[in-house]
């Protein structure tokens, strides 16, 4: 765990929730789904692909993320000239409430949530996170979405959302998340007071776009001194 300066004591911590709180699978379900059209040799790079198409998919107009997952799935089958089923992309959107935490988050947020107001901030339907927030083993202040935002991170409007919600500004703020794309690279614009990377393997680190980094939420309540 890298630490940049002393101890911040925030007023709120954000979350980002899929992928750095929830264990994310939906590359794994696309490994499953494109198993008959796609070759074993080509998977890495199919995941790879789908990946950016997601994330290109929520950069315009907020729409519902059903029509998000079911264009990236269709842009990723055009790519690689095979099949594009809509069940695909449906059979996902419909997983998404059951995936359960990485194992080191619910005993790492416990130690921290009633003494910090926790807060999640995800690319996600009403419909859907709370779900996966019950899984999550920890309370949280406040549970905000895109579909209450009407934009998707990384776009500033989606955080503005949640700063005019709580009545706070960045800088009094912590904001943790394993993306830099979607999270931190928007919370370094804004200005965060603390931007935590948990580094789940997923996305490489940047210094520039983050004040620590820990392996794990276990190693969280040591960053703000508990």
């Amino acid at each position: 765990m890298s630490n940049a300066g002393p101890t911040f004591t925030p007023k709120y911590i954000s979350f980002d929730c899929y992928g750095t709180l929830t264990r994310f699978r939906m590359s794994e379900m696309a490994r499953d789904f494109f198993a008959d059209r796609i070759p074993a040799e080509a998977m890495d790079a199919m995941c790879r692909d789908f990946s950016a198409y997601r994330f290109d998919e929520v950069l315009g107009d907020w729409k519902p993320y059903r029509e998000v997952i079911r264009g990236a799935v269709r842009r990723t089958a055009k790519k690689y000239g095979v099949e594009y089923r809509e069940e695909d992309a449906d059979s996902i959107y419909a997983t998404v409430p059951t995936w359960g935490p990485h194992p080191d988050v619910p005993g790492g947020l416990s130690k921290i949530c009633d003494k910090i107001p926790l807060v999640i901030l995800s690319n996600a339907m009403n419909d859907q996170i709370h779900h996966n927030v019950a899984l999550l083993g920890a309370t949280f202040h406040r549970v905000y979405t895109a579909e209450s935002a009407q934009a998707y991170k990384p776009r500033m409007q989606a955080f503005e959302y949640m700063f005019d919600q709580l009545g706070c500004g960045p800088e009094d703020m912590m904001h943790v998340s394993s993306s830099f794309r979607y999270d931190q690279n928007t919370a370094t614009d804004l200005g965060f007071g603390c931007r935590v990377f948990v580094g789940r393997g997923h996305e490489p680190s940047n210094a520039n776009y983050r004040d620590i980094e820990i392996p794990h939420i276990g190693c969280l309540p040591a960053v703000v001194g508990l």
